[in-house]
């Protein structure tokens, strides 16, 4: 178990913190539920107006959840984690911190995306709810990342620090506690 602090016999888990390493797996059902929520709501703007682009707003509390602590305040992290992500198959484990750019990029989109709406562009939210498309679609159907793809760029140019860079390449590095609960 890992545990943060004990107070009174009690451990205390640590909540913020992002898993590393990532099982691939679950960061692509997540995916999928991104891929599945923002075409309903980009669906239901279409169809039935724009106010169901509010449905953004957990959109991107659910990215905010999982940058700051991975799967652990996400229900559809959890969902991911507890219960899709163990019946298909043996975890295939990736590097967090690429996995937690790429949530940074989606929250920084889905924030881009309400703020838009809340000044009056709908068509705005539209057209980022439509990029959110594009890269749920490709990581949970194909597992592209493109999140993953720019850290990876931005390593190769050294504005990501190397100790990253090392943690990245030797997943092997990780904590074995780590291992059984590391999803995204």
């Amino acid at each position: 178990m890992r545990a943060g602090l004990v107070v009174a016999g009690v451990a205390r888990h640590k909540i913020i913190g992002f898993p590393n390493p990532v099982n691939e797996k679950a960061a692509r059902t997540v995916a999928g539920g991104v891929l599945l929520l923002s075409c309903l709501t980009f669906v239901l703007s279409l169809t039935a107006g724009d106010p169901w682009l509010w449905l953004t707003v957990p959109i991107s509390l659910g990215f905010i959840a999982r940058v700051l602590t991975g799967p652990k305040l996400s229900p559809l992290g959890q969902l991911a984690t507890k219960v899709v992500a163990p019946h298909l198959g043996a975890p295939r484990l990736v590097a967090g911190p690429p996995k937690r750019f790429a949530q940074g990029v989606g929250t920084a989109v889905t924030t881009a995306a309400v703020a838009a709406l809340a000044l009056g562009y709908p068509g705005a939210t539209q057209v980022l709810l439509s990029l959110m498309i594009v890269a749920a679609g490709l990581e949970s159907i194909f597992a592209f990342c493109i999140g993953c793809r720019v850290f990876s760029g931005l390593m190769r140019l050294g504005v990501i620090p190397t100790e990253t860079c090392e943690a990245c390449n030797n997943i092997s590095l990780a904590v074995p506690e780590t291992r059984q609960s590391a999803v995204v």
